[in-house]
């Protein structure tokens, strides 16, 4: 369970540092930087409220604990009670829902095809809204001791299509959980990282592929800050958290390097948040904000409850 508390904690804590501060550039916050959970900013929230990223990770959850499987379908009506009625949300109240994934609940919920092929799926469909709850289905494979690619792949795939199902961000997926499984297992980040170029790829097609050049053909660790890009389309948010975990050192100074980077703050931060948990440990995390985050036992809650669905 530890290592599910730790990525977990780890991903909200940053969704909620980066929630106030979403959409400013990082001029805006080299200026007047965010260094602690604070209230307010874009969306006008209390401190440690924490946005769609950690709301659709907890509806993800929450449906493997109850199915026991990864059953699309039921994610998504979990999605939509998200949407719809605010559950998983930290003030019961849902807000921050990207474009994407509007259209592929709208899609679902009129029942036009299954969840797994409602994702938008044109070039323009390629933002991170699948990238950012993509975490729990890494832990889901790594506790069912899964190895076959293909069946990882396909996993990932399907959940990830239920509101992205364009192949790069499917692949942005596929290579995020594919790294997470590594550092699951004990690798260290740079050990796990040379790992991930020789990951089989039979799945993709070399236009996809290409995409991730910097990831897995180039080093991302050697670009300098002002190479990587905090928007929210998937290769530029997978970009920058691999650019940050790679050249962290401890939780806490490096997820408000996440935040400040500007833009998509909230889903940049979450996203290596749930890395950093992973790596350095929840209880590295200052106590402070794990104080702060809204509904916090009901996140360990949720973690126990997956815990104890995965062991049996």
């Amino acid at each position: 369970m530890e290592k599910l508390k730790d990525g977990i904690v780890g991903f909200a804590i940053g969704d909620a540092l980066g929630v106030p501060a979403e959409f400013k550039s990082k001029k805006e916050l080299t200026r007047c930087p965010i260094t602690d959970i604070k209230a307010n900013g874009t969306y006008n929230v209390p401190a440690g409220t924490w946005s769609d990223d950690t709301s659709m990770t907890l509806a993800t959850l929450h449906s493997i604990i109850e199915k026991g499987i990864i059953d699309t379908n039921d994610m998504a009506d979990k999605f939509l009670k998200w949407f719809r009625n605010a559950e998983y949300t930290a003030t019961n109240e849902t807000f921050d829902i990207g474009r994407t994934t509007l259209q592929a609940l709208y899609k679902y919920e009129l029942k036009l095809n299954n969840a797994s092929n409602c994702g938008g799926s044109g070039e323009y469909d390629n933002g991170n809204g699948s990238l950012m709850r993509i975490l729990p289905i890494a832990y889901y494979i790594y506790y069912k001791k899964i190895k076959d690619t293909n069946i990882i792949y396909n996993l990932v795939k399907e959940t990830s299509s239920i509101t992205h199902a364009h192949e790069i961000s499917v692949l942005g997926c596929y290579i995020y959980v594919i790294y997470t499984l590594l550092l699951l297992e004990g690798k260290n980040k740079i050990e796990a990282y040379k790992c991930i170029p020789k990951a089989d790829y039979s799945n993709f097609n070399n236009y996809s592929i290409s995409k991730y050049k910097r990831i897995l053909q180039d080093n991302i660790a050697e670009l300098t800050e002002d190479d990587i890009s905090s928007s929210g389309y998937v290769v530029s948010t997978l970009e920058a958290v691999m650019w940050l975990f790679l050249n962290s050192d401890e939780y806490n100074n490096t997820i408000l390097k996440a935040v400040n980077l500007g833009e998509d703050t909230d889903t940049i931060a979450a996203i290596t948040g749930g890395l950093l948990g992973i790596y350095y440990g929840a209880d590295s995390i200052k106590e402070s904000w794990k104080q702060k985050l809204k509904k916090y036992d009901y996140i360990m809650q949720l973690c126990n409850d997956f815990d104890r669905t995965m062991s049996i």
